[in-house]
């Protein structure tokens, strides 16, 4: 029978209404349905209206003939219908998978993912590569059914703890808030990371009309030695939630710590706390306010004496500077404020501070800071010393409190002071007597030398970065010493006038300086052929340099004493047979010293050390001296420490040296009539039978 239009029309009309309801299962068993009722060619009419294929219509009818029971909740097909999944295919799939993502400990080393980025294509292009076909979705697939997931790096390890570390927390933390119950200021202060000036690309996005982005410079290299940088130093006011921010235009240096805290005290603390009579410092245990810097602590000490301030400071523990309060609450806001942002002059870098706000309340006020900080500023021990310093019984180097007395010695050189104070050591350096050469040819000597200085400090320079340049040498950082200065303060300790440190301490300078101008001018003197002989007027501080200059002296108090103890009545033999033998003796015990020394290193010197060019804290003829006087038995080997003024140790390495070196000659000296108890008689008694040389 043929089905009309009228009919087609209906069935249309009621496929239209429900097929787009009803599920594939469901939709199949309703068009089987309507060709059943149909009859005779009511599979074709149906795939005709709803546009499906006969088989579709047709299956379902056989569906409902075969009368199969309801598919279980959730499902529309039977189970174990559709394709086969990769890892059913293939078992080996998952276990190679997992191989390859294992972390790099356990991994294949020979494996080319072990050094690239393991993405879900190349996973996928190496598994393929190894017999495993499968696409980057299955192994997306895989790698979430195995517990993996797309995970950044955490930042947790901290390196070695400090023993002390959450005891120090402690203390810091009941440090702060005593200070706070009794109404005196706490503060968290640290400088935030160096910022370049110019168009250069800041982390951070900010909204600007649509496709009008900020144009910044395409690659955000250091810009050059004459290239300006922003040093923001901060304070952080933990009862008020305030911030200043200091922003340098010169130095890092501890002198711009404590100027920051000044300008923060002057400006907004004695306004806050007109009544305070102390104040709490918490900080880091590295940078400008570093603890081993004693230059941090005599500005502290500055700062109290201005301010009348008892200043107690609290330094975390090294590795902990994440919990220092200003990090979290002051320079990640401001860090948050300027994203996106090129910071291209000075005032930017003020404004973008000054405009920081957050919704509990922090206000910030920032600065700039013109002035200059020099570097290679340093402060003695006997300046520490005399500070008034009063370190706690918990980490005395971690907590100190610093009072606002006077200071009871020299009080630190201030910074536009020591050029002018570092010119007048120089010039008294510079005296014949010290240099063993005349000015003039102490002149012809810098000038044969400077010319070659430079390209040594280029070649040491080179070798320290790694590589060339990448732009000119620029003038935005003054030497501290000259070239001339170099070689001067070199011929001085090649001379052995004096120690390194003693050098440094007069300069007001840090060793690190002075070493490897030392180093280059040595080079350039061997090189040149040119010899430094040693002096036998040898210093141990920089007072008894200014004394021999100034007076004339033709010795010094070590030599003297040496003279004194190089008496007959002590060694039993005139001072012409003394000199005879430490000449004859010397070539042995010379070599039986770098005999020992080689011994202890294990080896020959490394090339580019010192080669013995330092102050001995006994020579070579006093070591013959001494075993002179031990064989004497004038006294204990403590007794002619103290009379030479060296360590129980130093004087029984002399012996070890020197004792050998007369035994093998056969020298076998009586002992002496007298027996001294301490080093102090026995330089009496030589005084009282030796005229002053």
């Amino acid at each position: 029978m043929a089905i009309s239009e009228g009919d087609l029309g209906q069935l249309a009309v009621r496929f239209e209404v429900l097929l787009p309801h009803l599920d594939e299962r469901q939709r199949r068993l309703l068009m089987g349905s309507e060709a059943r009722l149909l009859g005779h060619g009511g599979v074709r009419a149906v795939a005709r209206v709803t546009g499906a294929s006969e088989t579709t219509v047709r299956r379902g009818v056989f569906e409902l003939e075969a009368g199969e029971g309801v598919v279980a909740a959730g499902r529309i097909r039977r189970p174990g219908g559709g394709r086969k999944r990769a890892e059913e295919l293939d078992p080996e799939l998952v276990p190679a998978l997992m191989a390859l993502v294992e972390p790099d400990e356990r991994g294949d080393p020979m494996s080319p993912l072990r050094w690239t980025t393991k993405s879900l294509r190349n996973l996928a292009d190496e598994l393929t590569r190894r017999g495993h076909p499968v696409s980057a979705m299955t192994v997306g697939r895989l790698l979430k059914h195995n517990g993996f997931s797309l995970q950044a790096q955490a930042k947790t390890l901290e390196g070695k703890q400090h023993p002390d570390r959450d005891a120090q927390f402690r203390y810091i933390n009941r440090q702060a808030k005593q200070h706070l119950a009794e109404g005196e200021p706490v503060i968290s202060v640290d400088t935030k990371k160096k910022e370049m000036l110019g168009r250069l690309p800041n982390p951070g996005r900010q909204w600007r009309p649509k496709g009008d982005p900020v144009q910044v410079d395409d690659h955000s290299f250091f810009s050059g030695p004459t290239g300006e940088a922003a040093i923001p130093y901060g304070i952080y006011d933990l009862a008020a939630d305030t911030g200043w921010v200091n922003v340098g235009t010169d130095h890092d240096t501890s002198v711009f710590a404590v100027a920051s805290i000044r300008r923060w005290w002057q400006a907004r603390g004695r306004h806050d706390y007109p009544r305070a009579a102390r104040l709490l410092i918490t900080a880091d245990a590295g940078g400008s306010n570093g603890y081993r810097y004693r230059l941090w602590r005599a500005e502290l000490a500055k700062l109290a004496s201005e301010t009348g301030l008892t200043i107690t400071v609290c330094h975390f523990p090294p590795g902990t500077s994440k919990w220092n309060k200003i990090e979290h609450r002051l320079f990640s806001h401001i860090t948050m404020n300027w994203r996106g942002r090129p910071l291209t002059s000075y005032e930017v870098v003020v404004r973008s501070i000054a405009a920081t706000r957050t919704r509990s309340g922090l206000r910030v006020h920032a600065e700039l800071d013109t002035d200059r900080y020099p570097l290679g500023i340093s402060i003695s021990k006997s300046q520490l010393n005399s500070l008034p310093i009063e370190y706690h019984d918990t980490h005395g180097s971690w907590n100190y409190t610093v009072r606002p007395d006077a200071p009871g010695g020299d009080e630190p050189a201030h910074p536009t002071d020591l050029d002018t104070a570092r010119r007048h050591v120089l010039d008294m350096l510079a005296d014949p007597a010290l240099t063993g050469m005349s000015r003039e040819e102490l002149a012809d000597l810098t000038g044969k030398l400077t010319p070659e200085l430079g390209p040594l400090r280029e070649e040491r320079l080179h070798r320290k970065r790694g590589g060339p340049r990448r732009h000119g040498s620029g003038d935005n950082k003054r030497p501290v010493l000259t070239p001339a200065d170099r070689i001067l303060v070199s011929v001085i300790y090649l001379r052995h006038v004096c120690s390194q440190n003693v050098l440094a301490e007069m300069l007001g300078l840090c060793q690190r300086t002075i070493g490897p101008s030392v180093k280059e001018v040595r080079r350039l003197l061997q090189e040149h052929r040119i010899a430094i002989p040693p002096t036998t007027l040898c210093f141990s501080s920089g007072q008894e340099i200014e004394d021999f200059v100034h007076t004339g002296a033709p010795t010094t108090a070590r030599l003297q004493r040496t003279h004194h103890l190089a008496a007959p009545a002590l060694t039993g033999m005139d001072r012409a047979e003394l000199s005879e033998l430490i000449d004859r003796l010397a070539v042995r015990q010379a070599a039986l010293i770098e005999s020992r020394r080689h011994q202890q290193r294990g080896g020959p010197r490394q090339p580019g050390t010192r080669g013995g060019v330092f102050r001995q804290k006994i020579t070579d003829a006093e070591r013959l001296l001494a075993a002179v006087l031990y064989q004497r038995r004038l006294g204990t080997r403590q007794v002619l420490a103290d009379a030479f003024g060296i360590s129980l140790s130093t004087l029984n390495n002399a012996l070890a040296d020197a004792k050998p070196v007369l035994e093998d000659a056969g020298i076998t000296l009586p002992p002496a009539p007298t027996r001294f108890n301490t080093g102090a008689e026995l330089l009496a008694s030589a005084r009282s039978d030796t005229p002053t040389p």
